[in-house]
C-alpha cells in the first residue's frame, strides 16, 4: 500500500500566506503552524508526528520551514525516516528515506547550515538597522500597553494590595509587565 503525502507548513506571523509554501504540490493531508522558527512549541508539527506512518511522505517547502536550527533539523529528519517516512524538501530538491548516502546526510548539514547562517545574518541586520534607528532618534521602541492614567492606578492598587494576576487581567498585559510597571521610578 503506498502511503499519504502529508505537507507540513510554518508562517512565521498570522498575516503570512501559508499557501504559497506547497502551491502546486499534490498532498493529502496539511499540518500549519503560525509560530516563529525560534518558537519550540509547534502543535501542528507535534500533531503531524503523531499523524504519519510507516511509507507515508512529509513535504515541506524548505528546511528552514521544519526546523529551528541544525540540530532540530537533523533530529526531526531522524526521527521521521526511523519510522520510515520519508521526507521531501521542495525548495532543496532533497528527499531523505533513512537509507541515505554519506552525501545526502553530507546535502542535509550543509544546507541546514546554511539555512541556520541565513537566519543569524538576517537578525543582525535587523539590530544593526534598530541601532542606527535609535541613533538618528527614527526608533523609539515598542508602543507601552499602559497610559500614565493606568500605571498610577496600577500602582496605586498594587500598594492597596490587590491581587496581582488581577490587576494584570484587568489591564490585559502579562504579570511581568505588570512588575515592570511597578520598577519604574516615579
Amino acid at each position: 500500500m503506498k502511503g499519504h503525502r502529508i505537507g507540513y507548513i510554518r508562517v512565521s506571523s498570522f498575516d503570512q500566506n501559508p499557501e504559497r509554501q506547497l502551491e502546486q504540490v499534490q498532498v493529502d493531508k496539511v499540518f500549519t503552524d503560525k509560530a516563529s522558527g525560534k518558537d519550540t512549541h509547534r502543535p501542528a508539527l507535534d500533531s503531524l508526528l503523531s499523524f504519519v506512518r510507516d511509507g507515508d511522505t512529509v513535504v515541506v517547502h524548505s528546511m528552514d520551514r521544519l526546523a529551528r536550527n541544525l540540530d532540530d533539523l537533523r533530529r526531526l529528519v531522524q526521527q521521521l525516516t526511523q519510522r520510515k517516512v520519508r521526507i521531501e524538501f521542495v525548495k532543496e530538491h532533497l528527499t531523505f528515506t533513512g537509507e541515505d548516502s554519506p552525501m545526502a546526510n553530507l546535502m542535509l548539514s550543509v544546507m541546514g547550515a546554511f539555512a541556520e547562517f541565513e537566519r543569524a545574518l538576517i537578525h543582525e541586520r535587523q539590530r544593526e538597522g534598530i541601532a542606527l534607528a535609535k541613533q538618528r532618534g527614527a526608533y523609539r521602541g515598542r508602543k507601552r500597553a499602559l497610559s500614565d492614567a493606568d500605571i498610577a492606578i496600577v500602582k496605586s492598587r498594587a500598594g492597596g494590595g490587590d491581587n496581582k494576576t488581577q490587576i494584570a487581567r484587568d489591564f490585559g498585559i502579562s504579570r511581568e509587565t505588570l512588575y515592570q510597571y511597578l520598577r519604574m521610578s516615579e
